[in-house]
């Protein structure tokens, strides 16, 4: 009824005030009567009209610069999946696709889509959007600087930074003196020229080096901690010095450049004094909360584009005024979490690829059409590379670091990535840097940036060790040894309880180690202990109420299905025990290329998730990590499908086959002799039974464990049945038999551990 009446008063409403509308219009035509009206008259059907109108929007300045940031922000996530994938920092990839998307590549093979895409009349638009993009990077970058390991750990460091930046600075203006009247705009001075030179080859992308330092797992060494020392300091001088280059450039000489200097003096100053005591009180007030309100936002914000604009004001670029405004920011780990959540999606998906995108619009490889221009092109990365690398590993190994460690920070001082396109990116800008010479710059810093992963993996290569066995190795051969992966604080909880389950009575001769993967992009190298903290909390507790050791591993990965494969395969546990989660899996396809996670949440949908085989792996989606890690690690993996599990007092097992028996059965019996499990076997089809070994090993084992074990047929099983049972152990292809026989259990399954053999 009330249905009827809504129904009824909404047909009213909307017919009684269409036709008001409708005669309002009749009125007001009659007012035209006198008018010099222009009616267009065209000669063209209503249909070619309506083409000529669709064109003429697709050629709109705003329908343009959404067309091109679709375009862009596709290509960029899919070659940064592409980079990630054979185990390099995505930003490579993306840097790569500003270059395939501009004259080196696409412009040159399809000029005519390159010029409808990106005409040089939109280009003004793209090039402010990417420096509001890097200005909020910029941002985010300050704010990642932690002043705190500065101002504690900067001893050697220092050392090592300063020397990383003089030594390649004044190769660079070497290397500048012979390449000038070849290579050098004909209105620039020499001054002008070998500064930027230098201060191109001095530079370390800090964010490039943090991330990769991350997902090596190194950043709670002795080396780890150095190197971010390191680059943090390099970042912050070379930030100044590149700040005093763009005076003079400006200027035009060094003594015209000091009054710009003693401004950007008196601006630090302020900031530092003034600005940011008062944004500390702030931060202060609200280190607490969840949330922050508006206000409060805003005064940051506006803090950030004053200082941007104050540094533009002043000659010395609004980037370096992002940066100082970031840097400035309360050192409250959460309050600065807080902030970059809000700025990074934005700036680093949206915005930073229009910026890669216009320096690839900018390249052209093409130009360099000569052997010579190659072999200067080479000059310049080796001027590079032993100016920073060598540097580098020279003034570790000066200040105590062992070979090995020195050459390591080297590689990763050498990573030039983003902070050299934006040097290169203003050196353009100002004129200082010929289309020629850029181009040259960029494929430096893409060189550089892709080579400090393979040189990492070749320093551990060359300084492997090949240490005898020890005792404490062969005892740990000697443990049951269970990994498990969670990526859900309570999804840790019951994998910990489930891996108890095999081991609680012989605790002595058995090792847990509980490991958690968060994705690069979410982890920052200064609040990686809290981070960890909270993740791991739980299943410390849960540790702690069990009685239980174990061993904890943190790290960031970019792609955390192969490094549970690879942790998994290298460390020879017996057991991988995973919970379906996000953090296992990334998604479909396009999730994959654009950063989506999905979650599965229907057991239903579990068909595709937990397959081993070939036959059934086509039939799977391409885009499951669960079956990535399951097809590829070398021990059994068991995958938990937790539905609150608290005890594990009674387990029931399907078996529809004598191969699931002959793994399962292994499992069976530890369950039963470590927590005195309760068993329930159901012989699906009637083969167990009919096995006289299988049989006699059931009878055995009933023997050695009275009233632990009972042997069910189907029309036993009934939803009361299911209700009082903790686990259900299955096999990969009982699961599938369940699923694809639709089988009533699954709606009221237990928590559910899905087991694949053992592949040994």
């Amino acid at each position: 009824m009330k249905n009827l009446r809504n129904s009824i008063f909404y047909v009213g409403v909307i017919g009684g005030f269409s036709v008001l509308m409708y005669w309002i219009i009749l009125l007001g035509v009659k007012l035209e009567t006198g008018r010099n009206l222009k009616i267009p008259t065209s000669d063209k059907s209503q249909w070619s009209e309506f083409l000529d109108s669709l064109i003429k929007n697709l050629h709109h300045p705003l329908a343009l610069l959404l067309a091109q940031i679709v375009t862009i922000i596709f290509v960029a996530r899919i070659f940064g999946w592409i980079c990630i994938k054979i185990k390099q920092p995505a930003v490579i990839g993306e840097m790569i696709a500003g270059i395939v998307m501009g004259p080196s590549l696409i412009g040159m093979y399809l000029p005519e889509f390159s010029a409808a895409l990106f005409p040089a009349e939109s280009l003004g638009n793209l090039q402010f959007l990417s420096q509001i993009g890097l200005i909020l990077f910029m941002y985010i970058v300050g704010m990642e600087i932690d002043m705190k390991i500065l101002r504690n750990k900067a001893h050697d460091a220092v050392v090592i930074s300063h020397a990383s930046i003089i030594i390649p600075f004044v190769l660079g203006m070497g290397l500048a003196y012979f390449i000038y009247d070849e290579f050098a705009p004909a209105d620039v001075q020499f001054t002008s020229f070998g500064l930027f030179a230098g201060i191109a080859m001095s530079i370390t992308a800090f964010p490039v080096l943090a991330r990769i330092v991350q997902e090596r797992g190194i950043h709670k060494t002795k080396l780890g901690t150095i190197v971010i020392t390191c680059a943090a300091a390099d970042d912050i001088t070379a930030w100044c010095i590149l700040a005093v280059v763009i005076a003079i450039v400006k200027a035009g000489s060094f003594g015209s450049a000091l009054y710009t200097v003693v401004l950007a003096l008196g601006y630090v100053f302020l900031m530092i004094k003034v600005v940011r005591p008062f944004l500390k009180r702030i931060g202060d007030l609200y280190a607490t909360s969840e949330k922050l309100s508006k206000p409060i936002v805003a005064i940051f914000f506006l803090t950030l584009v004053v200082s941007s604009y104050l540094t533009e004001v002043i000659g010395i670029h609004a980037l370096f005024g992002a940066f100082i405004a970031g840097a400035i920011m309360p050192e409250n780990i959460r309050f600065r979490n807080l902030f970059i959540e809000k700025v990074e999606d934005v700036a680093l998906v949206l915005l930073l690829p229009l910026f890669f995108v216009f320096t690839g619009l900018r390249t052209q490889i093409g130009l360099l059409n000569e052997p010579y221009l190659w072999k200067i092109a080479g000059l310049i990365f080796a001027v590079a590379v032993i100016g920073k690398f060598v540097s580098s590993a020279l003034a570790a190994k000066f200040v105590g670091q062992n070979w090995k460690d020195s050459l390591s920070i080297g590689a990763l001082m050498n990573t030039r990535g983003l902070t050299e396109l934006v040097a290169l990116n203003i050196g353009y800008d100002l004129g200082v840097l010929s289309p020629e010479l850029f181009s040259m710059f960029v494929i430096m810093a893409l060189a550089t940036t892709f080579m400090t992963g393979p040189t990492l993996d070749l320093i551990n290569w060359l300084f492997r060790s090949s240490k005898p066995e020890t005792e404490e190795d062969i005892a740990l051969k000697n443990k049951y040894r269970i990994l498990l992966s969670f990526d859900r604080p309570e999804s840790g909880r019951a994998l910990l309880k489930v891996a108890d389950g095999l081991t609680n009575k012989r605790s002595e001769s058995a090792e847990i180690t509980a490991m958690h993967f968060l994705p690069t992009e979410e982890l920052h190298h200064y609040n990686t202990d809290v981070y960890e903290n909270e993740k791991f909390k739980d299943i410390v507790e849960e540790s702690v109420a069990l009685n239980r050791n174990i061993t904890t591993m943190f790290k960031a990965s970019s792609d955390i299905d192969n490094e549970i494969v690879n942790v998994a395969n290298k460390s020879k546990h017996d057991l991988l025990l995973v919970g379906i989660g996000q953090s296992i899996y990334q998604g479909s396809l396009l999730g994959r290329v654009l950063g989506f996670t999905t979650r599965i949440i229907n057991p239903e949908n579990l068909l595709n998730t937990v397959t081993g085989k070939e036959n059934i792996l086509e039939s799977a989606p391409f885009d499951d990590g669960t079956r990535q890690i399951i097809a590829k690690s070398h021990i059994p993996v068991g995958v938990l499908i937790d539905k609150d599990l608290a005890d594990i007092n009674t387990i029931f097992i399907p078996l529809f086959s004598l191969k699931d028996w002959n793994f399962i059965q292994n499992y069976v019996q530890k369950f039963i002799q470590n927590i005195n499990a309760r068993i329930e076997i159901l012989d699906v089809e009637g083969k167990i039974m009919a096995d006289l070994d299988t049989k006699e090993k059931i009878r055995l084992m009933e023997q050695a464990a009275p009233n632990q074990l009972t042997l069910r047929k189907e029309q036993s099983i009934e939803k009361d049945f299911l209700d009082q049972q903790d686990l259900m152990l299955i096999s990969i292809d009982g699961w599938k038999h369940l699923v694809e026989n639709k089988s009533p259990w699954l709606a009221n399954i237990p928590s559910t551990l899905i087991l694949s053999e053992d592949k040994k």
